[in-house]
This record gives structure tokens, sequence and C-alpha cells, in this order.
């Protein structure tokens, strides 16, 4: 039979096991109970709060914090009220980020959440990487368009001496020499451009394609902290139906891909109503579909092959070098894909992205 005492010592050894975990770990945690108190925390998490042991027992509110999140508490209430994990991405006053998980604290015999558990992990890193990622998908797209556009002048040039050629008596040397010149200038004006882009492409080395198994959810979390500003700026509600969650492919195209259809379905939101983007996931056959669906201002039925054209812009965009939806086709299409578009004008569209399972 067990005695008190032997209970005692159970209980002083949990005890025990439970406070050299919470000195121990490197994680930043608070444990906070349901009336917002400060029960207990992790030593990292004094990096976060200005906490001391004095602090344990006073309200969250109260606590001076270097947190840029206002929202906080109105966040630990919703978790004890749903009992659901909430997470969020946050950035302390000292500009790095955590990825934090506010998780409903539950007592097994009355199965009543009692409080939250708050963790934070660093991910500065991370982001950094993926705005540096970010960035040299669009600096390769600008240099596309600009040399798209810096062509067209040596190639009028080329087109018209050619013209002149065609024309010329061919009796006067000064005149070959000068129509020849110009053919030299056009040529030499196209394969600096074309030694430029070379270049550049073989800078991109630390970003090749390389195929992986990667988790979709994981990805458009990554997208999600890329537009993190545009996000907050436009009240666009994001949702998830995940159905399928790894695929093979490469990630940095899958994030460029899902980028730009997100990014779009910001962009192109409704000035009537509240926007909202919905992600699913499914299987069909051999491919994973994944669907990007929003709410926004829709697409003409004419114009939604036009919309993958290269350097296609809609009548009234207010930014984009209109080659985002053509990189997204050539993407998925060379890598053996398929991708769909079905939209309503004043209701929202639809991207269906087929991607072969490998």
């Amino acid at each position: 039979m067990t005695t008190f005492k032997d209970q005692l010592q159970n209980l002083i050894v949990i005890n025990d096991e439970l406070e050299n975990y919470f000195r121990n770990t490197i994680i930043p945690q608070l444990f906070i109970d349901s009336h917002l108190h400060l029960r207990k925390f992790t030593p990292p998490a004094m990096k976060q709060f200005n906490l001391s042991s004095g602090d344990v027992g006073k309200y969250i509110g109260d606590i001076t914090d270097n947190i840029r999140y206002p929202n906080i508490i109105e966040n630990i209430e919703t978790v004890i009220a749903s009992g659901q994990i909430l997470e969020k991405e946050i950035q302390t006053t000292d500009l790095r980020w955590y990825q934090m998980n506010i998780i409903p604290y539950v007592v097994v015999k009355t199965k009543q959440t009692n409080g939250v558990i708050i963790t934070f992990v660093e991910i500065t890193n991370r982001i950094r990487n993926l705005k540096e990622q970010e960035k040299l998908i669009s600096d390769y797209e600008t240099l596309l368009d600009t040399v798209s556009h810096d062509l067209k002048t040596p190639l009028t040039s080329l087109a018209l001496s050619i013209e002149l050629f065609k024309t010329s008596s061919l009796e006067d040397p000064a005149e070959i020499k000068i129509l020849l010149q110009t053919f030299e200038n056009s040529v030499i004006k196209m394969k600096d451009l074309i030694s430029e882009l070379t270049d550049t492409r073989k800078g991109d080395h630390k970003y090749q394609a390389e195929e992986e198994i990667i988790n979709i959810e994981h990805i458009l979390e990554d997208v999600r902290l890329i537009l993190n500003d545009l996000i907050l700026e436009s009240g666009v509600t994001i949702q998830h139906d995940i159905q399928v969650s790894q695929i093979t492919f490469s990630r940095r195209k899958l994030r460029s891909i899902l980028f730009n259809l997100v990014n779009n379905g910001i962009k192109f939101r409704s000035s009537e109503r509240v926007p909202e983007i919905l992600i699913k996931t499914r299987q069909v056959e051999n491919f994973v579909v994944i669907s990007v669906c929003d709410n926004g201002v829709g697409i003409e039925k004419n114009k939604q092959d036009l919309i993958f054209s290269k350097y296609y812009r809609i009548e009234n965009s207010i930014e984009g070098s209109g080659i985002g939806l053509y990189l997204v086709k050539e993407m998925v299409t060379n890598s053996g894909g398929k991708i769909y578009v079905e939209s309503q004008p004043g209701r929202g569209s639809q991207f269906d992205l087929y991607l072969m399972i490998k």
C-alpha cells in the first residue's frame, strides 16, 4: 500500500524533475494560468520578458515586455476559450523574429483548459534567408524584363539596317561601311546583354532548384512570413485545407509559385469585401493538386489564357512586370505539371496546380 509519505516523496521527485527541466531548457517558455497570472518561466524567457522571480504570480499584462505584438493577451484568452493551439510569428524590439506557440494547458481529470504554455523559437535567420531568396527571384525577373526591353533597340536598328542594305546600290563604299558598322554595333550590344544574363545565372548556384521531399504547409508558412507586411496591411484572411502534405519538388520553385499566386490574390483584392484566400491540396490520380482561391476582382473569360503570356498585364494593374504568372506556368509545365484558372469577374479566381507525384 502506498503511504502518504511515499506519495509526498513521489510528488517531490516529480516537482524536482519539472524544475530541472525548466532550468535547463534552451526554449523560452511561459506558463500562464486561466486568470492570466504568470506561474512559471524558463530562464531564456527573460530575453523576451523582463522577468525575475518576483514576477511569478503577477498578471501578465502588468509585466513589461519587449515583444512588438500588442495582441498577446487577446490571443491567450482565445486559446483558453477554444482549447486550440495558436501559432504566430512575432518580432522583438531588437528586430529578431520568433515563432510563438500558445498551447492550451489541459487538466487531465477535468479536461478543462486551466491556462496556457507559451513557447518562443527563434526564426530570424530563416526569415532573412527567405527574403534573400525572394530578392534573388525578384532581381532575376527584373533582369529578364530589362533584357527584353533593351534587346528591342539593337534588334530594331539591325532590322532597319537590313532594309537599307536591301535597297542600297552597294556602290558607295562609305555607305556600306556605315551599314556594316551598324550591324556590328547591334550584334555586340545583344551579345553583351546575353552575357549579362548568363553571368547572373551563374551566380544563382546558392539556390539551385534541386528536388526534395518537402512539406507544403511549411512552404505556405514561408510565403506567409515573406508577405507578412502586405497581409497585415490588406487585412486578408488566409486559410488552409491540406489533405496532402508532402510532395517531391524544388523547394525554391514551389515557394516562388505559391508566393506569386498568393501575392496576386492579395494585390487584386476587391474593395467591396474583406479579402480572403483559401489554399487547398488534394490528390487526383498521379497529381498533387494545389488550389489557390481568392474572392478578388476576378478575370474576364477572354483574358484567362492571356494572363500566362510573357509581360501581359491586366488593365489598371498598379504594379508588376507582367512576368509573374508566366514564370509560374513555366515552372509548373517544365516539371511535367499543368496549371488551370477558373474565374468570375467580381467574384474571384481559383488557380489549380497539377504537380506530378514522383
